[in-house]
């Protein structure tokens, strides 16, 4: 309202400026959505203007005379049909006019709804340091005015309530605290939502910061290929530095994509270990992988932390096999492949379903039979060519 009456004082429109002649009642109203609304403008007899002559524009649209009732000389006032939702969170223009066009006075009118109670409450503390709060708004969400949230937090059984005071995180519905939180005694944290029409309380939500930690994504990702195989590639990774001094038992999970596709393949049976060997990959194909971390168990937290956004993708190439560059037109090699690949289509198949992921077992024994495959491709080309020869 200090802003419209600025413009009102200011304005070359505007017919009066250091003494107020005109006023409208109520000013400034804060009404749900749905309702109706009655205001009135009140103008000085010094102005020499009767009611009749002054009519109401809201947002700057003319309204209807239809709408209007001449309660005396001086007094017009307006009768608004049930509102919708303000326009703008600064409020709706109600403005009055001389039949110049002149404004009179203006009123802002903040037409929305009370706040429901904040839902969705979740914290994360990254490397035990700090603490992040993240809330939805209840119902519908939409208030149609400002709502103002409030995060507030404290010990649990003792120490007075503080308020979180950095909500410049990016994130709609999030606060921040940096520094000074305490580790091995649960919190009470609750978000408070208020505007013109109402306030609402979320649930209080009790946490130790050990039970919601995250980390950073592991460091130095590397993925290469493994020899000669052709459908495998080595992944290993390091511990998230920031933990390197925390008593903690890692989780690791990993996924990977073709390079021309957008669905990820998610192994999850990673385990604590920092390295991995994926299989059952496409030939001369080129993948890109991410890992991540659930730091479990930090120092004796008997609860699964939160897990860290996925590294940074790192790309590598799968082997070109051999029976891709170069076939052979000798039609009992193809024969001896095709009974090859029949006599053995039970246990490859066996051997590929169980060897997605990082089974140390099921790799030992696909590594072998891929080993020995090829192998028995070079002697059989190699004695081709002394044939030939």
């Amino acid at each position: 309202m200090i802003t419209l009456l600025f413009l009102i004082m200011t304005s070359p429109g505007v017919l009066s400026s250091s003494t107020q002649l005109a006023a409208i009642y109520p000013q400034d109203p804060a009404v749900r959505i749905g309702s109706s609304l009655t205001a009135t403008c009140s103008v000085s007899s010094e102005l020499g203007m009767h009611a009749s002559s002054l009519y109401w524009t809201l947002n700057g649209k003319r309204l209807s005379a239809s709408l209007y009732t001449v309660l005396s000389p001086t007094a017009l006032s307006v009768t608004l049909p049930p509102l919708v939702g303000s326009r703008q969170r600064s409020g709706d223009n109600l403005v009055c006019h001389n039949n110049g066009g002149h404004v009179l006075a203006g009123s802002c009118l903040y037409v929305g709804m009370p706040p429901e109670k904040p839902v969705n409450l979740t914290c994360w503390s990254r490397n035990t340091k700090d603490l992040t709060c993240q809330w939805a708004p209840g119902g519908q969400g939409e208030t149609y005015i400002t709502t103002k949230y409030i995060l507030k937090y404290k010990l649990r059984w003792y120490s007075q309530e503080k308020e979180c005071e950095d909500y410049n995180t990016g994130q709609p519905y999030t606060c921040y605290i940096p520094r000074d939180l305490a580790l091995f005694t649960p919190y009470e944290i609750w978000v408070e939502a208020s505007n013109q029409l109402g306030s609402a309380v979320s649930d209080v939500i009790y946490l130790d910061i050990l039970d919601v930690v995250t980390t950073d994504p592991p460091a130095n990702v590397h993925v290469s290929r493994v020899g000669d195989l052709e459908d495998q590639l080595s992944v290993r990774w390091s511990t998230p530095p920031a933990l390197k001094d925390f008593l903690f038992q890692a989780k690791y999970q990993i996924r990977y994509r073709l390079e021309d596709s957008i669905e990820w393949k998610v192994v999850d049976d990673v385990g604590n270990q920092t390295s991995c060997r994926l299989a059952g990959l496409r030939p001369g194909t080129v993948y890109f992988v991410q890992v991540r971390c659930n730091p479990v168990g930090i120092l004796g937290s008997r609860k699964a932390g939160i897990w860290s956004d996925w590294s940074h993708p790192t790309a590598a190439s799968t082997p070109l096999s051999e029976r891709v560059m170069g076939g052979s037109c000798d039609s009992k090699s193809g024969q001896q492949n095709s009974t090859l690949r029949r006599d053995l289509k039970q246990f490859f198949g066996w051997v590929r379903k169980h060897a997605y992921g990082c089974s140390s077992m099921s790799i030992k024994l696909y590594d072998q039979w891929r080993v020995w495959l090829q192998k028995s491709h070079k002697t059989r080309n190699q004695v081709l060519q002394d044939d030939k020869s």
